[in-house]
Formats: C-alpha cells, structure tokens, sequence
C-alpha cells in the first residue's frame, strides 16, 4: 500500500494572497479605475438631467464636472477610509454611496423627498454591508 510523502509545514500552508499586477499596474488603477466610473457617473447624471433632450454645451459641462468631483471624492476616499476606524470607514462609504444615488434620482426629476429618502436608505444599507465586512475581515 502506498503511502503520502511527508511534507513540511510550510509547503502546506498558503503563504499570503497571490498579487497577480506588478505594483506599477496598482499605482496605475488607483487613478484609472476612478476617472473611469467618474466618467460612467458624470455621463449618467448629465443623461438624466436632459432628459432625451438635445445635447447642449452646458449639459457637456454639468457631465464633465460631475464626472470630475465623483473621481476626485473616489481617490479621496480610496486614499483616506482605510486608516479610518471600522465604523467611521463604513459610516463615509455609505454616506458616499447615499449621495450618489440620491443625486442621480433627483437629476432625473425625483422630488427632493424621494431622493433625500432613497439616498438615506442606500447609505444605511451600504453602512450595515460595509461593517459587517470590515468586522469579519479585520486583521488579527
């Protein structure tokens, strides 16, 4: 009958996570990554705003400068949450989430109501889902 080799402890064990991108490649996503879903945000609220109407320099503008706060507010909080404590991590991407989508809805004729409504319901369910995963993934 045969019988398993011994190995040692250390080939048994996963030694960490698998980095797959070179640190260049994360350097670069830190700033792709946000201009790119800006450009998604700012696109998407400036389409709301006109509503199938014609596309006018200022609706251009409004998109592009939408576009470039939602990035310019993403890096900041990619670059600031983490060395915040677990609640107050959870409490600042909910509260992101929360206006995002509030301000979406009211560009696409909400009242300010159902907008205000909607927004404080995405950011308690973003808060509840954020600290539950930052509670359970916390490092020993």
């Amino acid at each position: 009958m045969a019988h398993a080799a011994p190995r040692s402890r250390a080939a048994i064990e996963p030694s960490g996570t698998t980095d797959v991108f070179s640190a260049r490649a994360h350097m670069a996503a830190k700033v792709v990554i946000p201009v790119l879903l800006g450009l998604v945000y700012g696109y998407w609220a400036a389409a709301n705003r006109r509503d199938a109407g014609p596309i006018t320099g200022w609706n251009l503008l409004f998109g592009f400068l939408t576009g470039l706060v939602f990035a310019v507010v993403l890096m900041a909080l990619l670059a600031l949450a983490p060395k915040l404590p677990r609640e107050v991590h959870a409490v600042t991407w909910g509260a992101f989430s929360g206006m995002a989508v509030g301000f979406l809805f009211s560009q696409a004729g909400g009242s300010v109501l159902r907008s205000a409504a909607l927004g404080l319901g995405v950011t308690a369910g973003v808060t509840l889902i954020m600290f539950y995963r930052l509670y359970t993934h916390e490092p020993d």
